[in-house]
């Protein structure tokens, strides 16, 4: 296979408040945007490469009974780094999907935090290790499918 994901675009109901949230809170860099009345839009990264476009063109929150996006989920270099993030969301009083840091599966080595952003978006911050005796809060499915 040789497609890789390139970037994810999200529609937003509010690109001021989405824009403090993923620069504030998850520490996306800014590299460009459009400030065109009834065209805003954001683009987002790691300085380098863009990451993230958010598109003000929602009128209502994200609905997890439609076809389209499940979950967007991203990888921190460490559990620590998980929790980290895991503190900076509930300062700001992001709303969450389970307590703490849980594994993806019963047993799993890697798992994270799964919460929402402020438009209802469920996202996931998880690492590939780090997370073994974490606790699986589904038993019967990825801890991911279902939140």
């Amino acid at each position: 296979m040789t497609l890789r994901t390139g970037h994810i675009g999200l529609n937003v109901t509010d690109l001021d408040r989405s824009l403090a949230f993923y620069r504030e809170i998850l520490g996306f860099a800014l590299i460009g945007e459009g400030k065109e009345e009834g065209r805003r839009y954001a683009f987002l990264g790691d300085g380098e490469k863009l990451v993230l476009t958010l598109w003000q063109q929602a009128e209502g929150a994200y609905a997890p009974d439609r076809a389209g996006l499940h979950h967007l989920a991203f990888e921190a270099d460490s559990v620590e780094r998980v929790e980290e993030y895991e503190r900076a969301l509930r300062s700001y009083g992001a709303d969450f999907a389970y307590e703490g840091v849980v594994a993806h599966s019963e047993g799993a080595a890697s798992g994270g935090i799964f919460f929402h952003d402020p438009d209802g978006t469920r996202l996931e911050i998880s690492v590939p290790s780090g997370a073994e005796g974490a606790p699986a809060p589904v038993e019967s499915a990825p801890t991911c499918g279902f939140f």
